[in-house]
């Protein structure tokens, strides 16, 4: 290692709005010139602080001739807060590269020779750097001036350098090979997600959902827990060594078929498993679990019914105990690694009663819509005396009395009628296409054993902590907490995502309208988008914004944003609130009465 040299990079104290600054260090590295550089920009009075630091290893020519930077290079950067707030993206990158060539070329507006730049750490800015052969874009210009850039394809993998007098030439301009030290991802969601107002809520448009060649292949597998009891599950991009892995929880009655559209798209940027809980979907047993007498078959009977238990089925219960247990299992045995995870309904719950207990495991929770509360009958852990009283409590063999209240039940709610139905409460937008959700809860209903341990989940007891318990405790152990939920949802309704706020008020709460019980499959454009968003906030430990923070107030008041997208040929439109930690009944109803303000009149 040579010797260093280091100079403070200049900020003009009297910008009205922001400015950059720049620290360099020059030095050898395996006999190589190396100029490390770290740039900080500040906004004043707007939000936090941005900064990207830099590894450029140099051409030969600078040996010679120390790249000392020009302090005509030092240039004030205005962040434009305008109607279009993509402004300080694009101006912040066009500044960054025209920066980094200018030292390059030796104060040459071509830079002919070939130079790598690492990203070693960075902040918002540095999503303009991740560039793969679908999603990398170039930016071309002179200077800072923002209408004189545009977006172009580039040629393969190069990145244009624009010079600070003009823009240099394509066929010359040097490569700058890219890598992160944090997972970063999806130009094309950054570039798509620029504000524009429409009245006093602004339009963002997001990526649709990959189709094809574009979608991340679904593999599936099968994990015996235990002697008889076989999960299926199913994962993408594991090839993603690097990235964050992520655990989809499904809800009651569903199972993975439910996130397919988060497997195919979010597995482009992470390991993404998914499974079905122990007795539902795929996850039921391939035996009876108590069957009748040889002379009480009869062909198409349920199972589990019986008068005596197997002996792997003396003590299973389908309970949220014995699916945390599953859960845990499976992140220590088939993930190997802490785990992000993401429930809907009563996937929430289960998700957030793991975080509580296993700490060491989660990375993060993200709620959809989560029950906040599963099961009827007392925890014997908890109340030893009073489930005494309940005789019966979901385990096998079922009682005579049960079997023939599960018989009755179970014909009408797995009537095919009668599931159409449920999904149209369920499913605010009654255009969304539940063709393949309704076929896949029809060939579970039609499993021998789905009847049995329908009954074994509705008897079962609650679980050891409850949902607001395990809610503290998450929050008491710094487990980040992110919530996104339905408006329209008839079952966990809007009450119960404000009353989760209230309780963890520095998780970001995102309300969606039109989506009801289940927005991952209804709007997963939203869901996704809203995601790759706070696991980037997450990931680097809050150097990138949430999405729709743009500006610091909005953290404490809340702010609404326009989400469109396109989904098979046409555009759709979704609304999308995200709440401010300062929520209250009163901040509501003013809320309210602002948005709506502009339609009252007074006749006189």
């Amino acid at each position: 290692m040579g010797k260093k040299k280091t100079s403070g990079g200049r900020s003009n104290p009297d910008a009205k709005a922001s400015s950059v600054g720049v620290i360099w260090t020059q030095e050898e590295l395996h006999g190589r010139p190396r100029l490390s550089i770290e740039i900080k920009v500040t906004r004043s009075a707007i939000g936090p602080h941005y900064s990207l630091v830099l590894h450029l290893f140099l051409p030969p020519c600078p040996r010679n001739t120390p790249p000392v930077p020009n302090h005509a290079t030092w240039k004030e950067f205005f962040l434009l807060r305008s109607d279009c707030a993509g402004v300080a993206w694009i101006s912040t990158r066009s500044w960054i590269e025209s920066f980094c060539c200018s030292l390059l070329s030796c104060r040459t507006s071509v830079l002919a020779t070939e130079a790598v730049m690492e990203v070693v750490s960075s902040s918002h800015s540095c999503l303009a750097f991740h560039q793969t052969s679908s999603s990398a874009r170039r930016f071309l210009g002179t200077g800072l001036a923002t209408r004189q850039t545009k977006l172009v394809r580039p040629r393969k993998s190069a990145i244009l350098c624009v010079g600070t007098g003009r823009a240099s030439n394509p066929g010359d301009s040097g490569k700058l090979g890219v890598s992160h030290s944090f997972n970063v991802s999806d130009v094309n969601a950054a570039l798509q997600g620029t504000p524009q107002k429409v009245g006093e809520v602004r339009r963002v448009v997001i990526p649709g959902l990959p189709e094809g060649p574009d979608s991340s292949q679904i593999s599936t597998g099968l994990w015996e827990w235990k002697p008889k009891l076989t999960v299926y599950y199913e994962k993408s991009g594991t090839k993603n060594s690097k990235a964050p892995a992520v655990l989809f929880l499904p809800g009651f009655g569903v199972g993975t078929f439910h996130y397919e559209k988060q497997l195919m798209d979010l597995g482009r940027d992470y390991k993404v498993w998914t499974m079905d809980f122990l007795g539902q979907g795929m996850s039921l047993p391939c035996e009876d679990p108590a069957p009748k007498d040889e002379g009480e078959q009869e062909e198409g009977s349920y199972w589990g019914f019986g008068q005596d238990s197997q002996p792997w089925a003396d003590e299973l219960v389908y309970s949220v105990d014995l699916w945390h247990n599953q859960v845990q299992h499976f992140i220590e045995e088939v993930i190997g690694e802490p785990v992000y995870i993401v429930g809907n309904s009563l996937g929430g719950f289960v998700a957030l009663y793991l975080a509580a207990s296993s700490p060491h495991l989660v990375k993060g929770v993200t709620l959809l819509n989560a029950t906040p509360f599963w099961g009827f009958l007392p925890n014997p852990s908890r109340s030893p005396h009073l489930s005494k009283i309940f005789p019966w409590a979901g385990t096998f063999p079922l009682p005579s009395s049960v079997r023939k209240l599960t018989e009755t039940v179970w014909q009408k709610i797995s009537d095919p009628r009668s599931i159409q139905k449920i999904l149209r409460q369920v499913y605010a937008d009654h255009s969304t296409n539940v063709d393949k959700v309704f076929s896949r809860i029809i060939e579970t209903t039609e499993h021998p054993a789905a009847a049995a341990s329908f009954a074994s989940i509705m008897f079962a007891p609650m679980g050891q902590i409850s949902f607001q318990e395990a809610l503290s405790r998450c929050r008491s152990q710094g487990i980040p907490i992110s919530l996104m939920y339905g408006k329209e949802d008839p079952w966990v309704g809007p009450f119960w995502g404000t009353r989760v706020k209230q309780q963890v008020p520095e998780a970001p709460y995102y309300q969606i309208s039109p989506a009801g019980h289940c927005p991952h499959d209804e709007v997963p454009e939203v869901i996704n988008y809203l995601l790759r968003g706070w696991l980037k906030n997450v990931e680097s430990e809050g150097l990138i914004d949430l999405p729709f923070l743009d500006d610091s107030s909005d953290e404490e008041h809340g702010v609404s944003r326009e989400l469109e997208f396109v989904r098979t040929g046409s555009t759709k439109s979704v609304s999308v609130r995200l709440f401010g930690s300062r929520n209250s009944l009163w901040s509501q109803i003013s809320s309210f009465l602002k948005r709506h303000a502009s339609n009252i009149r007074v006749v006189s």
